[in-house]
């Protein structure tokens, strides 16, 4: 079963939070040469703190994907790392969360669910649910131009709050990720499209999701 579920800071085993921050290093550093702390292989910073919430996609005891939640109205990459890119944007106070580190292990999912598995429309959806059920109204989030295309592709109505130059030729991008019937059932179409077994435990939180294998 692929098993997707959160967890609190506090509640990561040393053995779990070891993979999830060497996982970190090698999508972020190595992969994608982002400016990160890394320490002893691993990649965290100071927002993995006991404000934080992780959605995790565990499949046959390895760690798959992840992303980093934070309310908003708490120090996140928004208001502190990214400041002085997005200070003139006035964010709600209350009842959203900022999403970060957002990965899905390209390696171990080919190994495990083949080419054609849809893991990062499964995942959108999932933090779609997690968020529904929170009783949280949206998702504040920065993304690069390569993540706010696969979000685009996905069919998630995504609002681009503001654009911004962190290099004179790297963009990054504010958006608004909306968490409403209507972009959950959008998620919903694009995974049950690709699935061999569409199943009924997609719209729920948290999801425990049989994986058939892929026809050869």
């Amino acid at each position: 079963m692929l098993e997707i579920f959160d967890v609190r800071y506090d509640e990561l085993t040393d053995i779990r939070s070891e993979d999830l921050y060497k996982l970190r290093k090698k999508t972020f550093k190595d992969r994608l040469n982002w400016e990160v702390n890394c320490s002893n292989g691993m990649e965290f910073d100071e927002y993995d703190n006991s404000d934080t919430r992780y959605l995790l996609g565990i499949y046959q005891g390895q760690l798959i994907c992840s992303v980093r939640f934070i309310e908003l109205h708490l120090p996140n990459m928004i208001t502190h790392t990214f400041n002085a890119l997005f200070d003139d944007v006035a964010l709600p106070k209350r009842g959203y969360i900022e999403s970060s580190r957002f990965f899905v292990d390209k390696t171990r999912a080919k190994l495990l669910f083949g080419n054609h598995y849809p893991i990062s429309y499964l995942f959108f959806l999932s933090i779609i649910n997690y968020s529904r059920h929170n009783g949280y109204t949206g998702i504040y989030t920065i993304v690069s131009r390569a993540m706010l295309t696969i979000l685009k592709r996905s069919g998630w109505q995504v609002e681009v709050i503001k654009e911004a130059h962190i290099t004179e030729k790297e963009r990054i991008y504010l958006l608004h990720l909306p968490i409403d019937r209507d972009n959950q059932a959008r998620l919903l179409l694009q995974v049950n499209q690709r699935l061999q077994d569409p199943c009924s435990v997609l719209s729920t939180w948290p999801i425990s999701l049989p994986v058939m294998p892929e026809s050869a």
